[in-house]
């Protein structure tokens, strides 16, 4: 195991690492543990009793985060058409088509963080599966990205809209903004995604939904949340 830093020693003391605590409590213990020098991202990592090989028990959504991430994303935007001035009006960062499609095949680019298509340019995203797909940045209906509705998808993502999906581990990673919160906006960030996964709840899922939950900045130790008073 890499030795840690004095710093990330000091946090660590802070913190009981065979408890797990309330929502509250833990967020607290982020916030005060967080000795980087930038404003460090705090992030929820939640582990699912479910199966994520199975379709019947994915869990998949997003949800806008009451204070946003406190990291403006940039989006890109397939559309043609009149929705082409409704991206740009929205705020869209890069906004096209086949012109889009060959920048990042033959640039290899991808100064964005989030890809929306209305659905008739989905034929032409689609060729874009096997570069877009492996990083997290194919559109999808279940996460709103995928939508004639474009004005609403892109004023939402930059609102601070997180999707949420479980990797092969069956775990969720998502930021919920960052230390300058502070505890009280980073609770309501928390409480808003996991009333969001819980609704979710595949109703394939059997025994415990709720595995483990922790709680950490970018530089800090890990908070186990207690998964029985998530909510509390």
């Amino acid at each position: 195991m890499p030795k840690r830093g004095k710093r990330y020693q000091e946090s660590a003391k802070l913190i009981d690492r065979t408890a797990q605590y309330g929502t509250e409590e833990a967020l607290k213990l982020v916030v005060d543990a967080a000795k980087a020098k930038f404003d460090e991202t705090v992030e929820a990592h939640i582990k699912l009793g479910v199966d994520s090989r199975h379709a019947d028990q994915q869990v998949r959504g997003a949800i806008v985060l009451p204070h946003g991430t406190g990291k403006t994303r940039k989006v890109l935007v397939f559309a043609k058409g009149e929705k082409v001035k409704e991206a740009e009006n929205a705020g869209a960062d890069y906004v096209g088509a086949e012109d889009m499609v060959q920048k990042i095949q033959k640039e290899n680019w991808f100064d964005f963080d989030v890809v929306v298509a209305t659905p008739d340019m989905m034929g032409l995203v689609g060729r874009l599966g096997r570069v877009l797909g492996p990083k997290g940045l194919m559109p999808n209906p279940k996460s709103g990205t995928v939508t004639f509705e474009v004005e609403k998808a892109v004023k939402e993502i930059k609102a601070g809209k997180v999707e949420y999906r479980l990797d092969k581990t069956n775990i969720i990673h998502v930021p919920i903004g960052k230390v300058s919160f502070g505890a009280e906006k980073l609770i309501e960030n928390f409480k808003t995604l996991m009333d969001a996964i819980i609704k979710a709840k595949p109703a394939a899922a059997k025994g415990q939904y709720l595995k483990s939950i922790t709680v950490t900045s970018t530089m800090g130790p890990g908070v186990k949340v207690n998964p029985t008073k998530v909510m509390d």
